[in-house]
């Protein structure tokens, strides 16, 4: 990992100073970072929520001042981008938990996914932070500008959906 974290400072640096094929290395290298952490939030729109945080990070790369706080950066791009796609493609309100496939179904990826996707995209969103990503509440906070205390308590709701949804 230092050798990733070094190029991508190397990266950052020559985009910068205005290198256009360092700025392209640099977005496919970020895409596969960004996805993981769009698609589970956005869903069926996590393409458009990747395409419009690149389009955010290839806007305002010059202002990132320290190139090593990238990942950071971009997870925080990543985060909001994709709460703002799936709230515009209308999927804040959560759909109804009552409808929910048989648990042992084969298809477990298929069955997590479509229970998250009864979630509100803010219930994704730090159910990513904090369950796949492992960031504790004070950073998905500030990821998310929002007090701690309205993350744990959303955490504790999308948990709570989430079981209930999965066990019923």
């Amino acid at each position: 990992m230092p050798d990733d974290h070094d190029r991508a400072v190397r990266l950052v640096v020559a985009a910068q100073r205005g290198d256009t094929l360092a700025m392209n290395e640099l977005l496919d290298d970020l895409t596969p970072y960004v996805g993981r952490i769009c698609t589970p939030i956005a869903l069926a729109d996590g393409p458009d929520a990747v395409q419009e945080t690149l389009v955010a990070v290839f806007r305002g790369l010059r202002t990132l001042k320290e190139p090593a706080a990238l990942y950071g950066w971009v997870r925080s791009i990543a985060c909001r981008e994709a709460v703002r796609v799936a709230r515009r493609t209308a999927r804040a309100v959560p759909a109804d938990l009552t409808i929910l496939p048989q648990r042992g179904d084969p298809q477990l990826g298929a069955d997590i996914g479509d229970v998250l996707a009864r979630l509100s995209p803010e219930h994704r969103a730090v159910l990513v932070l904090r369950d796949v990503e492992g960031l504790d509440e004070q950073t998905a906070a500030a990821l998310l500008d929002l007090r701690v205390g309205t993350v744990k308590s959303r955490l504790h709701r999308a948990r709570d959906s989430f079981r209930k949804a999965w066990t019923s």
